[in-house]
């Protein structure tokens, strides 16, 4: 195995966490940052690698897309809006987004969108949004408040991977009279003073490492012929959702690059920052950071606790959930086989290729690992660069 050289610092105690994670990127093409907080005091910075299309080192400053990763900092504002009294879990979206009750979705609940329950996992195809359209905020939102659910919603859960973004997002926007991005920038960005935004200022764009995008990419063809040799029904709704979506993503990456799609305002997936800045932020979820909590440890409490017992995907996309589906908090991953995370009691979020952070407040750690290539598929097991450091952490930890 190739030999890679991790820069940065680690407290005494984490050496072991920055030799596995620098063993971890050896095969990665592009670079990657590695930060984790202890009681609310940095313990680990460290960063490898390049940023292969420009031509020059990946560092502790770089900034990258955080892909999915995003959904979480997007629950925080969400959160931070419930734990003020705005905003009620279990009250009807419609109570603040008058337009969402189209459709039949007047009992449709903040808690429902939080844990990927409210069957509106994409859009109706004469929407006609992918690619480029998703830029469009108020085309999108639109198209969600007057659509009618892919299921009965909360009788069932599929990841929201695109919508997810819209419906947290304008729910944030109607309550706060903010965009998300303006509402990180006031309340969460500048009081931490970090590195973190949805909708990144042109100011900021020579630091960005792009995204490398993956070599070759599955045209809908060839996702439509995968579908029907898992048995799956094309006419189902719920299926044709699936496609959808999958069709929106692979036209989303295509752009992914632009200063407009970094200029943009989506808030599931196209948050841009550094590890530094994802750690710090789950840290002051979990305890004071310079003087700074964002979250209190009774919402803490409320939004890693597992939402989505008792009940599974729908039916249609059952094969596609896998052994191991995903498990939700309110707006969290919660830890499962291919994100262990550390453990039970962690809730973070993934995102595409292999990013990934979290909080285990138990142990007061808070863990941002952040890269710019697409080497995890999300599905046959855990991202082989996280098992060395996270064992590492573990033991570090003595957890």
């Amino acid at each position: 195995m190739a030999t890679m050289r991790a820069e940065g610092t680690v407290e005494k105690g984490f050496e072991a966490v920055r030799d596995a994670f620098a063993q971890g990127q050896a095969d990665d093409p592009g670079g990657a940052q590695l930060c984790v907080f202890r009681h609310g005091r940095r313990v680990v910075d460290l960063w490898a690698g390049t940023d292969k299309i420009n031509g020059r080192p990946f560092t502790g400053e770089t900034i990258s897309i955080l892909m999915s990763c995003t959904k979480a900092v997007t629950a925080v504002c969400v959160h931070m809006l419930a734990q003020q009294g705005l905003i009620d879990y279990d009250a009807p979206v419609a109570r603040y987004w008058p337009e969402f009750a189209a459709g039949g979705k007047s009992a449709i609940t903040v808690r429902d969108i939080l844990t990927h329950r409210a069957g509106l996992m994409h859009f109706n195809e004469e929407a006609g949004i992918s690619g480029r359209e998703l830029l469009d905020w108020n085309r999108c939102t639109a198209a969600l408040a007057s659509m009618a659910p892919w299921w009965k919603p909360g009788s069932a859960y599929f990841y929201h991977a695109v919508t997810f973004g819209f419906l947290a997002g304008e729910l944030v926007r109607r309550v706060s009279g903010k965009t998300v991005g303006r509402f990180v920038s006031e309340n969460i960005a500048g009081p931490l003073e970090i590195d973190l935004w949805i909708g990144l200022p042109a100011e900021q764009e020579h630091r960005v490492a792009p995204h490398i995008l993956p070599a070759s990419q599955p045209t809908e063809e060839q996702a439509r012929a995968l579908f029907s040799a898992l048995g799956l029904d094309l006419n189902s709704r719920p299926v044709r959702a699936m496609l959808n979506m999958m069709t929106a993503g692979m036209e989303g990456l295509a752009i992914i690059n632009t200063r407009e799609a970094h200029a943009a305002e989506l808030p599931f997936g196209n948050g841009i920052a550094n590890a530094r800045a994802l750690a710090k932020m789950y840290a002051a979820c979990i305890g004071a950071v310079g003087g700074v909590r964002l979250l209190a440890s009774e919402t803490i409490e409320r939004a890693r606790e597992s939402q989505n017992e008792g009940i599974g995907a729908p039916p249609e996309l059952m094969v596609l959930a896998g052994p191991g589906p995903q498990r939700f908090g309110l707006g969290f991953e919660l830890p499962r086989a291919i994100e262990p995370m550390l453990g039970d009691g962690s809730f973070g979020h993934a995102g595409a290729g292999g990013r990934m952070a979290f909080a285990h407040p138990e142990s007061g750690t808070a863990v941002a690992y952040v890269c710019n290539s697409m080497l995890w598929d999300g599905f046959s097991g855990p991202d082989q660069r996280w098992l060395g450091w996270t064992g590492a952490l573990r033991d570090a930890l003595g957890i």
